[in-house]
């Protein structure tokens, strides 16, 4: 099954829910950044969280960017999503490899490193200014820091489920995660049933391993509820690079500049930080871009 967002609300009312199925997404960040299992399962977690809240922006070219600064040896963990919950990221270290935990899990809140780490929001709506929140981890898992993140920053009372899992030749066999959000004016009533299907539910991976379909999670997670879908969409790894933004990019560097990496390196070789695009500019083509910018003054 392919990967696939939905939106979803009770009938009646007090509860909105989002969930997303992304393992294909995550098998292709795994592929473009060659990344190891508690590295996949990091960057999958986020790309997951980052797709579930890209989804709910509103507005052509509007754009969400979900980064985790841990202080573990993952370094910063850095995700984007358009509106359409598609997304694109990096981890800065995909090469960690560390001790599973006692449970014989991949140990993702060891990795990211939650002690003295944040996590920060960008919300960009074309308005003249991006939101920006930024929140303390609060255990490096990611879900449990996204759900904090909408309590301390929107004040939102949030559930997060992520889960990633990975294979013995350390693919990707399933992945995904919901964000369940209560409305205003939701009873004590409707908050016990939201935790009690949660706790009910379990594993995200579990589910999402026996049934890749992310209205079937939805569904599991909230089944004292009657769920109504609102929509549903596909999602993948998108990135938006092109060779135009990459001369962009070396035009803001300005002559000088430009001319310093001719003299030194003789052509340009750039590879895009998101995907495995690669670009090239010969020393004829960036000596045009100097002459450019020159003829300009």
């Amino acid at each position: 099954m392919s990967d696939r967002i939905v939106r979803a609300i009770t009938s009646d009312g007090m509860v909105q829910a989002a969930a997303v199925s992304s393992r294909e997404l995550t098998e292709r960040a795994r592929q473009i950044h060659k990344t190891l299992p508690v590295a996949t399962a990091a960057l999958g977690r986020t790309l997951a969280g980052a797709s579930l809240m890209g989804n709910a922006l509103k507005g052509q070219g509007a754009s969400l960017t979900l980064q985790i600064k841990g202080t573990g040896p993952l370094g910063t963990i850095l995700t984007v999503a358009d509106p359409a919950g598609n997304v694109r990221g990096y981890v800065a270290n995909p090469q960690v490899d560390i001790p599973l935990r006692p449970d014989g899990k991949l140990d993702v809140g060891a990795a990211v490193g939650a002690e003295g780490g944040t996590m920060t929001v960008i919300k960009d709506l074309n308005m003249k200014e991006p939101y920006v929140g930024t929140v303390d981890l609060l255990g490096g898992e990611i879900a449990e820091d996204i759900a904090g993140y909408f309590v301390e920053s929107e004040q939102i009372p949030t559930a997060c489920g992520l889960g990633v899992l990975i294979e013995r030749d350390q693919s990707v066999r399933a992945a995904g995660g919901y964000l369940i959000q209560l409305m205003p004016g939701a009873s004590e009533d409707t908050i016990v049933k939201v935790e009690g299907g949660i706790m009910a539910a379990g594993n995200v991976s579990a589910i999402l391993d026996k049934d890749p379909d992310p209205e079937h999670l939805l569904k599991t997670v909230l089944s004292d509820f009657e769920v109504k879908i609102l929509q549903s969409d596909p999602v993948e790894y998108k990135c938006y690079c092109s060779r135009e933004r990459v001369e962009r990019a070396l035009i803001s560097l300005g002559p000088e500049e430009l001319k310093n990496i001719l003299a030194e390196q003789g052509s340009c070789h750039m590879t895009c930080q998101f995907c495995d695009a690669e670009y090239e500019f010969t020393a004829r083509q960036l000596q045009q871009i100097i002459e450019g910018l020159e003829a300009e003054k």
